[in-house]
């Protein structure tokens, strides 16, 4: 599969200004020790861009339709993992290869019809995968909304995957990590530590029921479900600061904040980050200095976290979801929305490359940068 970048077919004939550039096979394996960045779109496809030199390196198609195009990685980073087919089935993928190794559908009983809102990911050994199933029962004369559940599945199982524990879940969950020691961290109404042996759901930290003084309950609007380098599972709030008990609107302080849990420790941080100018739908830490945090959705804006100010802000040419960043906290790469990656400088904040690829939208797929 050939691309030719910066000018078309009869200039390269005539002129030889541009650079021919050659898309590795399906069958092309990654390299140990390299930077790679995946994410989907339509129609549906999976696509490997190489970090070293910011160019799509292979694109593997997948089954079945698109939507959301959320993708997770195995620990060995050998496989991905993608939700899609309208939200209702789980494909492995194995990157080296593009083969399709694992598939699970996240309807189970007959009669049910059932959703994964972006909640699912794997166990920090790679050896089970987690969903949320929302179900809901198709009868003849109508439609019955049933319990949520936490759908657990060997990541072995191959193509026609089943659950070898299910349990009553709380509504309303979306993105998910698990811990290194095995616990599982769910968002929802609150954000919840799972015993994924026993289904217990415990608040770990208090989202619609926390009880900060002179705050508004916050707002969250997260469903980027993102492994990062940091090795955290973090995600947006906005809220309401009051001056006093009388609680003013008028004279409250809007403040952007990030829920934080520390996947290696378990330790949790509630943190107020900036003042809300405007809105974010994806926001990380840079892994080079965890005081600066990073938010995209209309324009790419730096926070410094202790003193709670923008530090800048960069326009962008259209909106973009989903912001991701390279081992060294060098380059920042936003994905989401239409078919090109744009990479900025995370020191300058200036534009310093752009990938387009093959295929339409990239909707609300959730970007992974990782090293093999």
């Amino acid at each position: 599969m050939l691309r030719i970048k910066a000018c078309g077919l009869a200039a390269f004939a005539v002129l030889g200004a541009c650079s021919l550039n050659v898309l590795a096979d399906e069958n092309t394996a990654l390299q140990d020790g390299h930077e790679y960045m995946l994410t989907t779109n339509y129609p549906n496809n999976l696509h490997v861009i190489d970090l070293a030199t910011d160019t799509l390196f292979k694109t593997c198609k997948m089954p079945d339709a698109f939507g959301p195009g959320t993708v997770q990685l195995s620990p060995d980073r050998k496989t991905a993992y993608v939700l899609n087919n309208h939200y209702a089935d789980i494909y492995g993928v194995e990157l080296d290869s593009c083969k399709q190794v694992f598939h699970a559908s996240i309807t189970q009983k007959p009669g049910e019809k059932a959703k994964s809102m972006f909640a699912f990911t794997l166990s920090h050994d790679g050896k089970e995968l987690f969903a949320i199933a929302n179900p809901t029962l198709m009868l003849n004369d109508r439609y019955e909304v049933q319990q949520p559940r936490l759908d657990v599945y060997p990541t072995d199982a191959g193509m026609d995957a089943k659950p070898v524990r299910s349990f009553p879940a709380p509504r309303q969950l979306t993105i998910m990590q698990s811990g290194d020691d095995g616990t599982l961290y769910v968002a929802g109404a609150d954000v919840y530590k799972v015993d994924v042996k026993t289904g217990k759901f415990d608040v770990l930290i208090p989202s619609r029921h926390w009880k900060r003084e002179n705050y508004s309950a916050p707002d969250v609007l997260y469903v980027w479900n993102q492994q990062t380098y940091r090795h955290d599972f973090s995600l947006l709030y906005t809220a309401a600061k009051f001056k006093d008990k009388k609680q003013d609107p008028l004279t409250a302080e809007y403040l952007y904040g990030l829920f934080s849990v520390d996947l290696k420790t378990g330790k949790t941080e509630t943190t107020d980050f900036g003042p809300l100018t405007e809105i974010y739908f994806s926001g990380m830490r840079s892994p080079k200095d965890p005081n600066l945090m990073f938010g995209v959705l209309n324009r790419l804006a730096k926070y410094d976290i202790k003193q709670k100010k923008m530090l800048q802000a960069a326009t962008l040419d259209h909106s973009y979801y989903c912001i991701s960043f390279n081992k060294d906290g060098s380059k920042i790469y936003l994905a989401g929305t239409f078919n090109d990656v744009a990479i900025f400088d995370a020191e300058s904040m200036k534009q310093v490359g752009s990938i387009k690829l093959p295929g339409g939208d990239m909707a609300i797929t959730t970007a992974q940068i990782f090293v093999r």
